[in-house]
């Protein structure tokens, strides 16, 4: 990605993450909890949302990292506040808030294959259609990452509390235990390139190739 490709994508990386965040607090309203739509956090406005490690350090250090020509970008908005006890059924609410910041990123990126499907193909044109072409399939591809890196298993990410809702309540109550080590954990998957390929980038490439066979296009970012 070329500088100016940097400056097209970052929008659209804000605005999954947004979503994101939203449908927790949707998802905890629709299971009798307040506490996101009260501190005024189911909004597509950015600023309640941004989480200055999350939102900025974290995106930068992998834009620095790879000379502003990223080929992976991670980040999170600040996380949705969630009384679970709040919850018409406290498992049943857990598992379906956890699901639905990762099932709307998969939503948002069918909605920018399909929107991309619509358009008319480029055939050499240049300027606006190039630039939200781009962004499409960006969008596509950020949100595919966005559903899979956050469904991996490990505290604080929403997997964790997906597997934490399956268990037995006294394993769930053992698993939780590791969420001081869960920052360390994905620091190790993140740096070391054959568990990261397994656990993340394998993935990912399937779920991209699914949705770039709706899009029409094997563009490459």
């Amino acid at each position: 990605m070329s500088p100016a490709s940097v400056i097209l994508s970052l929008p659209i990386f804000l605005f999954s993450i947004v979503v994101h965040e939203c449908a927790h607090g949707l998802a905890a309203l629709r299971q009798g909890d307040r506490t996101a739509k009260d501190a005024g956090r189911i909004t597509l406005n950015p600023i309640p949302h941004i989480d200055l490690f999350g939102s900025i350090l974290v995106p930068l250090f992998f834009l620095l990292a790879q000379g502003f020509r990223p080929t992976i970008l991670i980040g999170w908005a600040k996380p949705v506040p969630v009384n679970p006890l709040n919850f018409r059924d406290v498992r049943r609410g857990e598992l379906e808030v956890s699901l639905s910041g990762p099932i709307s990123n998969l939503m948002l990126a069918l909605a920018f294959a399909l929107i991309y499907r619509m358009l008319p193909p480029l055939h050499g044109a240049a300027g606006p259609l190039v630039a939200v072409k781009f962004m499409l399939l960006y969008g596509m591809h950020i949100n595919c990452l966005l559903a899979v890196f956050n469904l991996i298993p490990v505290p604080p990410l929403d997997g964790s509390h997906v597997l934490a809702a399956l268990l037995p309540y006294d394993a769930a109550m053992r698993y939780r235990q590791i969420s001081g080590y869960g920052m360390w954990i994905l620091i190790l998957i993140l740096m070391f390139p054959p568990l990261r390929r397994v656990i993340l980038e394998i993935p990912v490439i399937l779920l991209r190739s699914f949705f770039e066979l709706i899009a029409g296009s094997f563009f490459v970012l």
